[in-house]
């Protein structure tokens, strides 16, 4: 019998890394245009 072992610790790393990746690159957006606003979505009421 094949036994499948997934390395948890591997995929929570992962998706922290991604989401730090996401809120880096947001931030280097504002930083790189001086605005606050640089989609719809980042204030909805504007």
């Amino acid at each position: 019998m094949s036994r499948i072992n997934t390395n948890v610790s591997s995929f929570v790393a992962q998706k922290t890394l991604s989401r730090s990746n996401k809120d880096l690159q947001t931030s280097l957006t504002r930083l790189s245009t001086g605005l606050r606003i640089n989609a719809g979505k980042d204030d909805p009421a504007g």
